[in-house]
C-alpha cells in the first residue's frame, strides 16, 4: 500500500510542477489552482507513504520519479528538448531509483 501512495504523491507533484509555467507567475487562476492543490495532495500522500517507508528513500523515490515525468510533460506538453546529456542523466536517475527499489534493504518489499 505505501506504494500506491507513492504513486499518488508523484502524480500529484507532476501536476503541481508541470502546471507552474502555465500559471505565469501565479497570474493564470486555473494552472495557479492546480499547483497549490497539487502540492497539497503531493505532500499529503508523501507523508501518509512515510508512516511505513524511510524518509531518505521516500524522498529519492519521489523526486526521482517526478524528476523524470515532468521532463516528459516539458517535451510533451511545452515542446521542451532533451539533449544526449540530458538523457544520460535521467537514465542514471532511473537506474537509481530501480536500485533503491529492487536491491536496497532499505526500500519496503
Amino acid at each position: 500500500m505505501p506504494y500506491i501512495y507513492m504513486l499518488l504523491a508523484v502524480i500529484s507533484e507532476v501536476i503541481a510542477t508541470t502546471s507552474l509555467k502555465a500559471a505565469d507567475g501565479f497570474t493564470k487562476a486555473v494552472p495557479s489552482a492546480l499547483v497549490v492543490v497539487g502540492y497539497g495532495f503531493a505532500f499529503y500522500f508523501l507523508s501518509i507513504t512515510l508512516r511505513t517507508l524511510p524518509v531518505g528513500t521516500a524522498y529519492a523515490i519521489w523526486s526521482g520519479c517526478g524528476i523524470i515525468l515532468v521532463a516528459i510533460a516539458g517535451w510533451l506538453i511545452y515542446g521542451q528538448k532533451m539533449d544526449l546529456w540530458g538523457v544520460l542523466g535521467m537514465a542514471l536517475i532511473i537506474a537509481g531509483v530501480l536500485i533503491l527499489n529492487l536491491m536496497s534493504k532499505t526500500s519496503v518489499h
